[in-house]
């Protein structure tokens, strides 16, 4: 019987799709000699984990690494496509849930809610109150998103229709701009933002790409909403920055090292939201990637290729492993 070895166990719905495809397992842990092993006798790995390289050397019977969910750091795709291994994703179905993310975590900095609340819970009302004075109201700021695919856009809807902020955006494309929504350069963006985004997927370009100096040109009261990936932020600097007073605050879903330790400087401030890598994870989100992940590995084990193939280089080398039929 066909093996699915899932990193983590999936949305019912999903676990449903799959039941008369093959045995589906959940990893029983989660560091590169566990995954290795158990994958090793697996047609189809479902990725919610980082997988090790090694994994795709052992694994003779593996047909695809399917990717829950949009982003493709967490599979070694070059080990992947020289084992003759397919690799997918389920792009955009967690866009509004990210997007929804952003906007929660832009209004708490904004009102204050951290300290509000923790001075109501602990000194009282008067407390609590007393923070109104200094928070602020999204409209009429700028927001700008770094990174314009679907969960740029999402915000950049949210944030224009709903919000009545002003959106600028940078992107790697050329595309024509989503309504109410102006291109800028990166510099131009971090510089002119009242709130900065980041949506972009973690690359040799995107890595440190909030550095130092470009922390140094944003406006003094700059907050800073990170829901890509860790790396794109130069921690140190910012670090330096929140010390400093020189920017307004952050609201941090990504980290370098993951789960951030419990002494991380970050949680020391007040004015940085910290959350465990949860943004796009909602019940709903977690229904539509789980189904689109069952649904591409439906597709592999029934013969036909992924509806979101990511390494199609891979093609050739694959159906010489798999032939039509088998």
């Amino acid at each position: 019987m066909r093996k699915i070895l899932s990193t983590h166990p999936l949305h019912p719905r999903a676990t449903a799709m799959l039941a008369g495809a093959g045995r589906l397992a959940i990893a029983s842990a989660l560091d590169p000699k566990t995954l290795t092993a158990e994958a090793r006798d697996a047609d189809i790995v479902i990725v919610r984990a980082p997988l090790p390289p090694e994994l795709f050397a052992g694994a003779s019977s593996l047909r695809a690494a399917i990717r829950h969910g949009a982003g493709l750091d967490m599979i070694p795709v070059e080990a992947a496509t020289a084992a003759g291994v397919l690799v997918a994703n389920v792009p955009a179905v967690n866009a509004r849930s990210v997007a929804e993310h952003v906007m929660f975590t832009a209004l708490a900095l904004l009102r204050r809610f951290r300290v509000m609340d923790r001075d109501l819970r602990a000194k009282g009302w008067l407390a609590g109150r007393e923070h109104a004075n200094s928070t602020s109201e999204l409209a009429g700021k700028t927001i700008g998103i770094l990174g314009l695919g679907a969960v740029g856009q999402a915000v950049g809807h949210i944030a224009a229709h709903g919000f009545d902020l002003n959106v600028v955006a940078t992107t790697r494309s050329l595309r024509p701009a989503p309504e109410r929504v102006g291109f800028l350069s990166i510099d131009a963006l971090v510089e002119q933002s009242d709130i900065i985004v980041l949506c972009c997927p973690l690359t040799q370009e995107t890595r440190g790409l909030i550095s130092r100096e470009r922390i140094a040109r944003m406006k003094p009261n700059t907050l800073l909403i990170n829901v890509s990936r860790g790396p794109v932020v130069d921690d140190e600097a910012l670090i330096e920055a929140l010390r400093a007073g020189r920017i307004g605050g952050a609201a941090l879903d990504v980290f370098a090292t993951q789960p951030l330790p419990p002494n991380h400087p970050y949680f020391g401030f007040d004015n940085v939201i910290v959350t465990p890598h949860m943004a796009g994870i909602t019940e709903e989100s977690m229904m539509r990637m789980g189904v689109g992940a069952a649904g591409e590995a439906l597709l592999v084990l029934a013969g036909k290729l992924p509806v979101n193939l990511r390494n199609p280089e891979v093609i050739e080398h694959y159906r010489r492993r798999f032939p039509v039929g088998e």
